[in-house]
């Protein structure tokens, strides 16, 4: 086994690819491959190396460069692959609780029964910023810190990809996780220009349309969110059994269908009147949102009709001295974050997946792969000077127009009823309002699933999730 180990003088320099042949127990079978770990460079027009690109690369064995590609990104901004390469999509994955909670120790990587490798090679690819990939300096940094630069910079990953390992002739599918949904839907339209087409876009938990996600004091003005996400509060409500018991007795599809045309109808108009809506309007609001979300008319009423994220995550279940996760309300937690609960650093959501995959993959990197480092994986830290160009960036555009390019072009959208981060009814809202033709509106397949952001971390939905792929990408092709 060739071991790479990094010293500072190489770090801007070319790298050496790490290749591996490996095997795991595939649904009674032996499935086979090729993994190929490394840092391609991204380089100026001087040729100069600007930044190193982490990627890892599965090619199921005998190799067949007439097999699909799939090129999978996290979001964050500043998330790596980590959670789609060792949660869903590769051949190994960490071992959690069937329900996707925290497991017993030690931490363990098993054979990935649901990965996607028997239908699709494979490549996992870290942004700038994120994993073990770097930009030269921070200055260089401010080049790639913003949605231009990311999009730029990852699709000249993905040409340097094609050159190199002579994949030019192969279908190419992307897949996107929350902010990567983002990514590779502004890839999509961008690559087109230079060539590039895609067979399928696979869109996880997406992020498209800021207008309809940011929510808080700031944008008092901008009500859109409020409604966008009160299913998503139901959904959790019911979960936790804190809807009136008539409620609970429903299906959640069934009750979230009433919700979301409430929601549009009355919630929206009611909004829309501001400090004009009558008292007794008013009251039938609040009552309605008590109803609707299982919390206390007075905490409706301090927040004017408006519930933050980070108010229902700490109010739902305030009683028993608890919260709710954002990234997947089906985890709780003790109230020890009053001040930030539903933030990244007050979500039992994350406490319960960062240790497990954290763990499993700096072993699985340099035992595994053969890739050593001394580098940090930088781990889901985000991007604290990420320049976002308008406030409300948008990247449908960009799908909308390489799908109405590319006829051809499929996509698969997946939510999850818990997702607080990206709720499944702003991303229903978005795509309705792309004005695609009825054409390209027969090229979408849309699930949802019974858990989070991170939907596939629970068995149940990463078995539905594999099936519904394995159907995507065959009819794709």
């Amino acid at each position: 086994m060739t071991d790479k180990k990094e010293t500072p003088a190489q770090k801007f320099s070319e790298e050496e690819f790490i290749s591996q042949e490996k095997q795991i127990n595939f649904r009674s079978q032996v499935l086979r491959y090729q993994v190929t770990s490394g840092r391609i460079p991204l380089k100026n027009k001087e040729q100069e190396i600007e930044a190193q690109i982490f990627f890892t690369y599965y090619q199921k064995t005998p190799s067949n460069k007439k097999r699909p590609v799939t090129f999978a990104f996290n979001g964050g901004p500043g998330s790596p692959s980590i959670w789609l390469h060792l949660g869903a999509l590769g051949p190994k994955r960490v071992k959690m609780t069937d329900e996707g909670f925290f497991p017993e120790l030690p931490f363990e990587l098993i054979d990935n029964d649901f990965t996607w490798l028997d239908e699709t090679d494979l490549v996992f690819v870290d942004p700038v910023g994120c994993g073990y990939s770097q930009a030269k300096d921070s200055k260089t940094e401010e080049k790639f810190f913003n949605v231009a630069g990311d999009i730029e910079s990852m699709g000249e990953f993905i040409r340097l990809f094609l050159i190199r390992f002579q994949r030019w002739g192969s279908p190419l599918f992307l897949a996107g996780e929350s902010y990567g949904a983002f990514r590779v839907s502004g890839l999509a339209g961008d690559l087109f220009q230079k060539g590039i087409t895609f067979n399928g876009v696979i869109l996880i938990s997406g992020a498209l349309n800021f207008y309809t996600l940011h929510i808080g004091l700031g944008y008092r003005l901008h009500d859109l969110p409020y409604i966008l996400i009160l299913p998503s509060y139901t959904a959790s409500a019911w979960h936790h059994r804190k809807l009136d018991e008539s409620l609970l007795q429903r299906d959640l599809p069934d009750l979230l269908d009433e919700v979301e045309q409430w929601a549009k109808i009355e919630y929206a108009a009611a909004l829309m009147e501001g400090s004009n809506l009558s008292e007794d309007k008013y009251n039938k609001i609040v009552d309605k949102l008590c109803l609707y979300t299982g919390l206390k008319s007075d905490v409706v009423r301090n927040v004017d009709l408006r519930i933050l994220l980070q108010d229902f995550c700490y109010n739902l279940m305030k009683p028993e001295d608890k919260i709710v996760g954002r990234l997947d309300t089906r985890f709780v937690g003790l109230n020890a974050y009053e001040n930030i609960a539903g933030t990244l650093t007050g979500d039992p959501s994350l406490a319960s997946i960062i240790p497990p995959f954290s763990t499993c993959f700096y072993q699985y990197v340099a035992e595994e792969l053969g890739y050593k480092s001394d580098l940090v994986y930088q781990n889901l830290t985000g991007v604290s000077s990420w320049k976002w160009e308008t406030g409300h960036d948008d990247s449908s555009q960009a799908l909308q127009k390489a799908m109405s390019l590319n006829p051809y072009m499929k996509l698969y959208l997946g939510v999850g009823y818990y997702d607080l981060a990206t709720p499944y009814f702003a991303m229903d809202y978005t795509v309705s309002h792309m004005r695609l033709d009825k054409t390209r509106q027969q090229n979408i397949t849309y699930h949802r699933y019974e858990a989070g952001h991170m939907y596939y971390i629970n068995k149940k939905s990463l078995s539905d999730f594999y099936n519904h792929i394995v159907e995507f990408i065959q009819q794709a092709m």
